[in-house]
């Protein structure tokens, strides 16, 4: 991959140049341990809420449909009406898959170390560059995130849960504490899943996370925008070492 950030990457840096931590709301319309998150909203125009009036940068879509909710026609509608760079999260493990992700206007897909194997994931990998999506790598583990740098990944997700049990369990930011160190530098490091409050926020920002996506938290909150403006926390640019 080239040493130059993809779109997705560029937008999180941005944020950081300007001396926040990126905030990625995640449209997600069921969560798994949650139930139903969209309480009678559009998805779509909750979206282009949170990028004409919270401002934010740049989105993460689920297209997952069985126990997420998502759709491919969801993630499309959010592109065609939205103007930030927008990953689209699913299972992703054929090539097919990338090339409808490209088609539906993404510019970024999610590659979970956990849900193939090795070989199929540096082939995913190859293959998201070529057609013009950044790879967005989501480790879980030490070993994963040694993966994820063997690969050259420029662009990793922490899951503070694990996502083979559709991330039912309590993990939290001390993940991201445990791996962010390992992760290769020059990458631009997002912490997910259980962020819940600003102080979560702060946790996963200070350990040296460029960015925390988060979505539960942003759709349970009474007041979406507030919640949104009060997970935009300082970045530590002492860490900040894209491009070195």
């Amino acid at each position: 991959m080239s040493g130059l950030p993809g779109r997705f990457s560029s937008a999180v840096i941005s944020e950081n140049k300007r001396g926040f931590a990126a905030v990625i709301p995640d449209i997600k319309c069921i969560s798994p341990k949650e139930g139903d998150l969209l309480r009678g909203r559009a998805p779509v125009t909750t979206a282009k809420y949170l990028v004409d009036y919270c401002g934010a940068p740049l989105l993460s879509v689920v297209t997952e449909q069985k126990h997420f909710g998502g759709s491919n026609k969801l993630l499309f509608e959010v592109v065609q009406n939205t103007n930030v760079p927008v990953l689209r999260k699913d299972f992703i493990i054929n090539e097919a898959q990338l090339a409808e992700t490209a088609e539906l206007g993404a510019a970024s897909v999610l590659l979970i170390c956990a849900v193939t194997d090795k070989k199929n994931l540096c082939m995913l990998y190859e293959k998201s560059i070529k057609i013009g999506l950044e790879p967005f790598v989501e480790v879980h583990t030490a070993e994963e995130m040694e993966l994820a740098r063997r690969l050259g990944a420029r662009l990793i997700g922490i899951n503070n849960r694990n996502i083979i049990t559709l991330e039912r369990d309590g993990g939290g930011p001390s993940r991201t504490a445990a791996l962010v160190t390992a992760g290769p530098c020059g990458a631009v490091l997002v912490s997910e899943s259980g962020i819940s409050t600003p102080d979560d926020a702060k946790t996963a920002a200070s350990a040296g996370a460029n960015a925390v996506l988060v979505g539960t938290a942003l759709w349970k909150a009474r007041d979406m925008g507030e919640m949104y403006k009060s997970l935009r926390v300082n970045f530590r640019g002492d860490k900040f070492c894209f491009g070195r």
